[in-house]
């Protein structure tokens, strides 16, 4: 095995069974990225941003080679885990990838200042950015592989379900518009304003900053509220079946794994206790 495969093994683990020294480093990135998360939030405290300032920015400079020799290293493997593809188009699939474009994304708010000349609000923009190393963690974290292929499985039906919310909000918006603008001009001056009065009723929020005062407003505002009940639970319930159909195929998986090769002298199936077919 050269250097590359061994490389490939560590960082990706291939198709076989993850080896120890993968789940070391796996778990090693993971509590990196945990306590990058965490550091960027303290240091929004101005106390500890002035006290312990300089220890934040020495864990940020760590955490920024740490991270840049990873994407360096899963760019350089990239045709190991693309076979199929040419060296260069196999890093090119990797870097435009889902998880190369969080790979480079939690390192690119660095690099990026040294390159071009921003506006210091611009930069700040871009510290926030780091926040989604967070995501970085759907590569070594089993639940949340499951959740986002969830949501790839059911991409269908939350297609359609968020094309009928926002249908709804610009019907109702447009209807409330008409009925409230002369009452609340400043309220609702047109139907885009009119949006975030829709948002915050039928996902039942109701901040009360704006509210219909016209009994007609105030009829089909009702409405409009009773409605978001139902849009709010059907993207729920696909979810949360889908996600309830996801942890027993895990399950399943798991056990097949655990059944021996050989069930020669086995009445029962010692994963599920079933009676085993009599041959």
């Amino acid at each position: 095995m050269n250097l590359k495969e061994k490389v490939f093994e560590i960082l990706d683990g291939g198709d076989q069974e993850k080896t120890t020294l993968n789940r070391q480093v796996n778990a090693a990135i993971m509590t990196l990225i945990i306590l990058s998360v965490i550091a960027i939030i303290l240091a929004s405290y101005a106390p500890l941003r002035e006290r312990f300032g300089t220890a934040f920015t020495v864990f940020e400079l760590i955490t920024i080679i740490i991270f840049s020799i990873e994407y360096g290293l899963r760019i350089w493997i990239a045709d190991l885990k693309y076979p199929k593809l040419s060296v260069t188009k196999a890093r090119l699939k990797f870097i435009s990838s889902p998880m190369g474009m969080v790979d480079l994304v939690a390192i690119l708010p660095f690099y990026l200042p040294f390159v071009v000349a921003f506006d210091l609000r611009f930069i700040r923009l871009l510290r926030i950015l780091r926040l989604l190393r967070v995501l970085k963690l759907k590569r070594h974290s089993r639940a949340l592989k499951i959740i986002v292929q969830i949501f790839v499985e059911k991409r269908s039906e939350l297609s359609i379900t968020l094309f009928v919310t926002f249908i709804l909000l610009l019907i109702s918006s447009s209807v409330m518009y008409n009925l409230e603008n002369e009452a609340q001009p400043d309220k609702f001056p047109d139907i885009i304003s009119t949006f975030w009065w829709a948002i915050a009723t039928l996902t039942t929020v109701g901040y009360g900053d704006v509210f219909p005062i016209t009994p007609l407003g105030k009829f089909f505002g009702g409405i409009i509220a009773l409605l978001g009940i139902g849009m709010v639970a059907l993207p729920t319930g696909i979810i949360s079946a889908a996600f309830i159909e996801g942890l027993e195929e895990e399950k399943k998986k798991e056990d097949d794994q655990k059944l021996p090769e050989n069930l020669e002298g086995y009445n029962y199936c010692p994963c599920c206790g079933q009676a085993l077919p009599k041959k």
